[in-house]
């Protein structure tokens, strides 16, 4: 098949938000555009029991303000567990650079969350991008 879909690398999603509206569209919306959603939680302590249960994540795509507590908890959790995050928010918050690889900031049209996860997908696989989705910032790593 000469014209076959690339392969994804980030396939499986965490999705934390609280927001009940913004949940459901961006499960969704996802899960049309062929992603498989881990799960769709609410809460900082909800998160934290799926990042430790050890479910295949590929991409945690996380709030920033949560009901119970601030999602950079989660985005710490999340990668002390080696899961890369996406901070999907309307703050991108200052410190969340050391936990995530970039921040989506909200409200976002879905062609950019599209776009912004294939350019999280090309950091991670160490490829050039050639545009970020309006909205989008890249956190560089320290070296």
């Amino acid at each position: 098949m000469l014209f076959g879909k690339k392969k994804r690398r980030i396939c499986k999603l965490l999705i934390v938000e609280d927001d009940p509206l913004v949940a459901f569209d961006t499960e969704h919306f996802l899960r049309e555009a062929e992603f498989e959603i881990v799960a769709t939680v609410d809460r900082v302590v909800d998160a934290m029991s799926v990042i430790r249960d050890g479910h295949e994540i590929d991409l945690v795509l996380v709030d920033i303000s949560l009901a119970d507590g601030s999602g950079i908890d989660v985005a710490r959790e999340a990668h002390a567990h080696g899961l890369p995050v996406m901070f999907v928010t309307g703050d991108c918050p200052a410190g969340g650079q050391d936990v995530a690889v970039g921040c989506l900031a909200k409200p976002y049209a879905q062609r950019d969350l599209l776009t912004a996860i294939d350019v999280i997908e090309a950091v991670l696989e160490g490829r050039k991008t050639r545009r970020l989705p309006s909205g989008l910032k890249l956190f560089e790593k320290a070296a």
